[in-house]
């Protein structure tokens, strides 16, 4: 029997970690976003 992984994938837990909502709520969130739309991501947040 092998061991589990250590990477157990939750997808709400990581929206609200690593969301859009999260991200919008703080001065340096924002800056993130802008950063990231400024670099032409396609995918802005998780």
């Amino acid at each position: 029997m092998k061991a589990k992984g250590t990477y157990q994938p939750k997808k709400k837990k990581r929206a609200r970690v690593h969301g859009f909502l999260k991200r919008m709520a703080t001065f340096l969130g924002r800056k993130t976003i802008k950063r990231r739309r400024a670099a032409g991501r396609k995918k802005l947040t998780v």
